[in-house]
């Protein structure tokens, strides 16, 4: 077992390939990581933590690493796979996972002098779509008429007045179907699509953009990568196999609203998606603060992945 000192911590799932690149690049460079997984936790995975006047002190150890809370030098936090307690029963199994939420949990998020990338409690912020879309305005972006309600006259009034509408999840769930995961697709809708079934839950609808292509913009840092997109589909993330990429300037209004929005969410990095209308306008769709970016420095060269080892080692920090 190997001691680490001011390492890199991820926390990540285990088969998270964009991360498996970052913590490449890390290796190459001869800055230590940490990884595992909420998951690991208790059977490959323990801590011991006491509070000093700088926060919190002691302990994690790994199956293969054990590195002192106090020295990390950032956190990766990146869709782990959660805490389980299979041998317990259903009872307490609930209480186990809660107890480890909120004591691992908390002092993964407590760390003194850490960069989190991003901190677990922003990503959950970021998470709630409306929110998203209420910082956007804020922040100066152009957004598409949007309507977040479970009454189905409100949506019929709202699809009269806009024209073309799409449906949009606010969540994306895991979902089964005939014991299969499926994705809800972003897709229109008609006014006689329009049921008393929207009375069952929250739904978003937004008016439909006339675009000439999407944008992809990735905010790492203080660096900037945008990538234009012509597809053939209404949502290009449904299909991936006729895509042409470029990369783009991103306008200097752009810019200043994504560093605005970020701040206001406490984020250091975000995957910003755009539609690009015929008169070159960037309407705002939303800004994903756990998305996958790696795909697009195949696509077109861009340095996403040193840019995002140079944030997680702190160069220049």
């Amino acid at each position: 077992m190997k001691d680490v000192s001011r390492p890199v911590v991820v926390v990540t799932n285990l088969d998270d390939a964009t991360t498996d690149l970052v913590i490449a690049e890390l290796h190459d460079r001869g800055v230590p990581v940490v990884r595992f997984d909420s998951g690991d936790f208790p059977a490959h995975l323990s801590f011991s933590a006491h509070i000093e006047r700088n926060g919190w002190e002691g302990k994690l150890t790994t199956p293969s690493r054990v590195m002192r809370l106090e020295g990390a030098r950032s956190l990766l936090y990146r869709r782990p796979s959660g805490f389980t307690f299979p041998h317990l029963s259903q009872q307490d199994a609930r209480f186990a996972i809660g107890q480890a939420r909120y004591g691992l949990g908390g002092v993964l998020v407590s760390l003194p002098d850490c960069l989190y990338v991003n901190h677990p409690n922003r990503i959950g912020d970021a998470e709630y779509k409306p929110a998203g879309l209420a910082a956007a305005v804020r922040c100066g972006f152009t957004i598409p008429p949007s309507l977040v309600t479970n009454d189905p006259v409100e949506v019929r009034e709202f699809i009269a007045d806009q024209g073309a509408v799409l449906y949009k999840p606010l969540s994306v769930s895991l979902y089964l179907l005939d014991g299969e995961s499926c994705t809800v697709e972003v897709a229109p809708v008609r006014p006689e699509e329009i049921d008393e079934g929207v009375a069952g839950t929250a739904h978003l609808f937004q008016r439909v953009v006339d675009k000439v292509a999407d944008v992809r913009t990735t905010v790492i840092g203080d660096k900037i990568f945008s990538v234009r997109i012509e597809s053939e589909a209404l949502d290009w993330r449904t299909s991936y196999g006729r895509h042409v990429y470029k990369v783009v300037d991103t306008p200097p209004r752009i810019t200043a609203s994504l560093f605005a929005y970020l701040n206001s969410f406490g984020l250091v990095f975000g995957a910003f998606d755009f539609a690009v209308t015929g008169r070159g306008e960037w309407v705002f769709l939303e800004c994903n603060p756990s998305g996958q970016w790696a795909w697009l420095e195949n696509e077109t060269g861009l340095p996403m992945v040193g840019a995002f080892a140079d944030l997680l080692e702190r160069r220049g920090a």
